[in-house]
């Protein structure tokens, strides 16, 4: 199984495009695949006591710890994923051990490529998680409306899905 993490709140969010197509394509190959987008679903803000017991962050939590992998789609703020998506992990924590991971980013221009940087080694070094070394960096104009309109982000996805999901089934086999 299979986690799309939507991670933007904003409600005409590009992010959320490129989840949609991620779960889409995992669909179409064959995979089951669950999309857990934080604008339909919230997490309380990370308190460190009361919040752990939340019912959606218990979800969350579940799905990720039984998750093959876990893709993130999140906008870029300030050069980082945005606060919901760094919420998501420390709400969530330790079911991200050893899990594998793709990101899937929407920013405003090419300047933050190397944005994801940050939130990649904190998974690495907290968690032990194993980061896709591909991503996907797409940028306002690979949109048009609430569609995605780059067909070079789309084969993208499709490619990020396929690696994602070979790797997953290697792990299973070695696990």
């Amino acid at each position: 199984m299979f986690v799309v993490l939507s991670a933007s709140l904003h409600p005409d969010s590009r992010s959320r495009i490129l989840a949609h197509a991620c779960a889409e394509a995992l669909r179409t190959s064959g995979r089951e695949v669950t999309l857990f987008d934080l604008a339909v679903t919230p997490l309380p803000p990370c308190d460190g006591a009361a919040a752990y017991a939340d019912e959606n962050v218990q979800r969350l939590s579940s799905l990720i710890e039984n998750a093959d992998a876990i893709f993130v789609a999140s906008p870029v703020y300030n050069f980082d994923l945005n606060a919901a998506a760094k919420n998501a992990v420390e709400l969530t924590g330790q079911a991200w051990t050893g899990k594998i991971v793709s990101l899937m980013l929407a920013a405003g221009g090419q300047g933050s490529y190397m944005s994801a940087m940050g939130f990649a080694n904190s998974l690495m070094l907290d968690f032990r998680c194993l980061i896709v070394p591909r991503f996907i960096y797409a940028t306002g104009d690979a949109f048009e409306g609430k569609s995605l309109a780059d067909v070079d982000i789309s084969n993208r996805i499709e490619v990020l899905v396929n690696e994602t999901t070979k790797l997953a089934d290697a792990m299973k086999l070695i696990g």
